[in-house]
């Protein structure tokens, strides 16, 4: 994710060239456990190529970007719905 995590990650951010497949895999198995929660299930969500430096997933050929941001986003709601210490 980037330094500034209110900006999504874009597929052409160069922090995008660092990850490798089995990490991209291991982001998606986070996505899977995470979005079930909220009722986000892609049963054939998986890594498919390197084009040019960067991972694509296997869900209609998208950026390992979106993941990113996906993640984010449900992380964030994690977050937002854990309850407060006081």
């Amino acid at each position: 994710m980037t330094a500034d995590h209110r900006r999504p990650t874009g597929p052409a951010d160069a922090i995008m060239r660092t990850y490798t497949e089995p990490e991209v895999a291991s982001l998606l198995d986070e996505l899977h456990e995470r979005g079930r929660k909220f009722g986000l299930i892609w049963p054939a969500l998986a890594t498919d190529r390197v084009v040019d430096g960067r991972v694509l997933v296997r869900f209609g050929a998208t950026p390992a970007s979106t993941v990113l941001n996906l993640l984010a986003i449900l992380r964030h709601y994690d977050k937002a719905e854990a309850p407060c210490d006081s």
